[in-house]
């Protein structure tokens, strides 16, 4: 060693190692606004050393691999608090549709229907032998009853919207596997082979956060740069080179779709993402409030039958039933609630037969302010289903701008290890290809002293 040709092959050595570092510092700068890329950043390092005698000789430089920086750590807190950002807006696009259908300001809840109900109880009260006062009555109860239905078959589209919704990102999910586990694959050949994975690695971890919006997802490192994707209750996505599709079936109960994994039914094991705040919403939410609307209805038209039973009706005879009696249990009250009669002096509103009587037109006002629907009056049970949905909602949103500012942080980490700085990358340009240069001319010298050697040895 110490030779020209040996400082020629360090000089090239270092040409080829400074065009690498070049060539990957180039890419960054293109790729400053490509979503996604993670920094790449060229690991230069001395070649091994030559011994002769008691002299050591360097052997030059060599560029060892391209590696992207990133933050394994970071890029997991960032899918999580996707999910959760999945599941929020989710969540919340289906409850601010809830919240539409008893918008009171709007007209389309059931405060003004009920208050009319019990006001035409009122006007009742006060002229109890009047016929088109009796008609009132029926009418505003056939507006309750209309309000209620209308309330009920709302709740049900929605319901089997939104699980359609399931469907579509059941299929989502599928897709992305499918491509999670191509590029996966990719990811592990190139480590194999010793190649830059960088760009797969990328393109993988893009996907998964696609797939972190859509459902909860959990990462397992499977060793040579592959990963195992599950779902946080251990259902597997991606294995490997191998995706497992999720299925749907519908359930012969609810006819409502459940997601299974490999036969098993994980419809209430999926905890983050989109595909969780369509279920909660679907299996929690609107059945919640379809509850509450058939306990309301239930307990409203059942107060009423039983009080014009005990009285006496414009003709004298004993009182019937003002609305269709509820089913049993009051399962699907608010979707069946209707009149029971068209004849408005069927209304039982004297207590002892008389016609100007109204005892009994005075106790079935008085529903209006007795506990007849779990616990609470009419009146308050509403009031209290409309501010359980504007609470859910409130919280939902609160819970949202938290999880956008963590995101939003915590993405901010992430830029700073992963992102591109193009001052730094300029800075290092112009480094490397000043190292470039200055090999580039040692190459030069060498070669014009291998040329001056070669002519002095030529006779």
């Amino acid at each position: 060693m110490g030779t020209l040709s040996s400082g020629l092959n360090i000089a090239l050595q270092s040409l080829l190692t400074e065009q690498g570092a070049i060539a990957t510092t180039s890419n960054n700068i293109a790729n400053v606004n490509t979503p996604g890329y993670a920094r790449q950043r060229p690991d230069i390092a001395e070649t091994t050393p030559v011994n002769i005698g008691t002299l050591t000789f360097g052997t030059g430089v060599q560029l060892q691999q391209v590696v992207s920086l990133r933050d394994a750590v970071l890029d997991l807190r960032v899918n999580q608090e996707t999910q959760q950002a999945g599941q929020l807006t989710a969540f919340l696009g289906g409850g601010q549709q809830i919240q539409q259908l008893f918008n009171e300001t709007g007209g389309t809840g059931l405060q003004a229907p009920l208050t009319a109900f019990f006001n035409s109880l009122s006007q009742l009260s006060t002229n109890p032998s009047d016929v088109n006062v009796r008609q009132a009555v029926l009418t505003a109860a056939q507006n309750l009853s209309t309000a209620f239905n209308h309330a009920s078959v709302n709740l049900t589209t929605l319901q089997r919207g939104t699980d359609l919704g399931v469907a579509q990102s059941v299929s989502q999910i599928n897709a992305l596997t499918t491509q999670i586990a191509k590029v996966n694959a990719a990811v592990e050949a190139a480590q194999t082979s010793g190649q830059n994975s960088g760009p797969f690695a990328d393109q993988r971890q893009q996907l998964i956060n696609q797939l972190s919006n859509l459902v909860d997802v959990s990462e397992i490192d499977a060793g040579h740069g592959g990963l195992t994707l599950t779902t946080s209750t251990g259902a597997a996505l991606v294995v490997g080179g191998h995706s497992f599709q999720l299925t749907t079936q519908i359930d012969a109960v609810t006819s409502l779709q459940h997601v299974f994994s490999q036969g098993a039914d994980i419809t209430a094991r999926i905890t983050g993402g989109q595909l969780a705040g369509q279920i909660q919403i679907r299996d929690q939410e609107i059945p919640s409030v379809q509850s509450s609307l058939d306990t309301l209805a239930s307990s409203l038209a059942s107060s009423v039958n039983a009080q014009n039973k005990l009285g006496f009706d414009l003709a004298g005879a004993a009182g019937g039933n003002v609305f269709v009696p509820p089913p049993a249990g009051g399962v699907g009250a608010a979707a069946t609630l209707a009149l029971a009669t068209a004849d408005p002096t069927k209304i039982a509103a004297s207590a002892d037969g008389t016609a100007g009587d109204n005892s009994n037109a005075n106790a079935l006002l008085a529903l209006q302010n007795q506990n007849i629907a779990g616990g609470q009056t009419p009146l308050n049970f509403y009031s209290g289903l409309i501010f359980k949905i504007g609470s859910d909602i409130s919280n939902a949103q609160t819970e949202q701008q938290s999880n956008s500012l963590i995101l939003q942080q915590v993405q901010n980490l992430q830029g700073g290890v992963s992102g591109v700085d193009i001052n730094e990358e300029a800075a290092n340009l112009i480094r490397y290809q000043n190292a470039y240069q200055a090999s580039a001319q040692v190459s030069s010298v060498i070669n014009s002293l291998l040329q001056t050697t070669i002519n002095l040895v030529q006779p």
